[in-house]
Order: structure tokens, then C-alpha cells, then sequence
């Protein structure tokens, strides 16, 4: 599995499609984010986790993602929410655990509503102008959009790493063995860090 096809598997990227969504101003897309999911979150009961969810649901199908892309859910993210549902079931009540389950979920779901239907450096573009003002107090928006650039692309990175490892841990007979394929993940992020460091130094931005 390469790094794009194992970051496609949760957080998705962008595919133009043509639909109506993809034209939406990103700050649009930002604000119909919060309004989707900030709700569940604050209030926390089930009516407002289901309504998110098919609102989400109706918004990612109109941007004609396909239920595959847009709704598709990667089995270790499904093992996450298992576990979360299993604790707070025993720990609270099941339906606690459903909300809770319901509203991670609705994160995934209403994010991919702006990462797939929106370019990347668009993406960071708008982050870099929203804190801009900012910038009278010392704060840097073009380093925050860098920092948030390579932030972006080394979860793909990684989560390739880790996928191409396990395949050659299984391949070798060697399951379970999780110890070892944690370091050799380690291993590959440090050298992914000193490579990038090393490419903003020659560009001199390793201040």
C-alpha cells in the first residue's frame, strides 16, 4: 500500500468531481464544518449526533464522492471506535458510548466534506489569511501554513510507512511482532524529519 493510498483510506484528498460543493468559498466550507459537527459535540445527546450524521451523509453524496470515498471507513479507525464504544458502554451506559462513537465519526465524515472537495494549498491558504491579524502580536502565519503543510503531508507518509511494514512483518511470518515494526516506523519518521529539515534549511527557512 503506498502513503497516498493508506492516508486516502481515512482522511481522504482531493478528486475534482465537478459537483457543486467544490465551488463553495473554503471559508464556507470551514464554517458549514463547525456548523455540522460543533453542535453534536457541545451538546452531546443523539438527536443531534443522528442529525449531523445524515446531514453529513446527504452533503458528502452531493459532492458525488460515491459511498466508497466518502463514507468509507478504514479498519483500524473501526477497531478505535470499538474500543471507545466498549469503555464508555462499561464504564457509562451504551448509549453514552453511541453518542460518543457517533459524534467521532461525524469529525471524520465533516472534515472529508472540505478536504475532498478542496485543494490543499487552497486549504492552508485560508488558514495562513485567517491568522494573519495575528501577526501584530509575533505570531507568523506563513510558518503556522508550513508548519500545517508538513504536517499534512507527513500523515500519509507515516501512515504508509506503518502499512508497508506490516505487509512486510506478515509476508515474513513474523504477526504480532508490534514492537518491531513500532521502531521500524520510528526509524523511517526520523529520517522523514531530518530530510525535511534539511530541505527548509537549503531553503532557508530552518530558523
Amino acid at each position: 500500500m503506498t502513503p497516498g493510498a493508506a492516508a486516502e483510506r481515512v482522511f481522504g484528498s482531493y478528486q475534482p468531481m465537478g459537483s457543486a460543493l467544490e465551488s463553495w468559498p473554503v471559508g464556507c466550507k470551514y464554517v458549514a464544518l463547525l456548523a455540522v459537527a460543533l453542535p453534536a459535540f457541545v451538546v452531546r445527546q443523539w438527536p443531534v449526533t443522528l442529525a449531523g450524521l445524515v446531514l453529513t451523509v446527504i452533503l458528502l453524496l452531493s459532492a458525488r464522492l460515491g459511498w466508497r470515498r466518502g463514507l468509507g471507513v478504514a479498519p483500524g479507525f473501526l477497531i478505535l471506535l470499538a474500543v471507545v464504544w466498549g469503555v464508555n458502554a462499561w464504564s457509562n451506559s451504551w448509549l453514552a458510548g453511541a453518542v460518543i462513537v457517533g459524534n467521532l465519526t461525524l469529525a471524520l465524515w465533516a472534515s472529508r466534506l472540505v478536504v475532498m472537495t478542496t485543494p490543499a494549498p487552497v486549504l492552508i491558504d485560508a488558514l495562513v489569511g485567517l491568522t494573519r491579524p495575528l501577526a501584530r502580536w509575533g505570531f507568523r502565519p506563513e510558518r503556522f501554513g508550513l508548519a500545517v503543510l508538513i504536517m499534512v503531508r507527513s500523515i500519509p507518509y507515516l501512515a504508509g510507512a506503518f502499512a508497508t511494514i506490516r505487509e512486510a512483518v506478515r509476508a515474513r511470518g513474523l504477526r504480532g511482532r508490534l514492537g518491531a515494526q513500532a521502531t521500524q516506523v520510528v526509524i523511517r519518521a526520523v529520517g522523514y524529519a531530518q530530510a525535511t529539515g534539511d530541505a527548509m534549511t537549503a531553503r532557508g527557512l530552518g530558523d
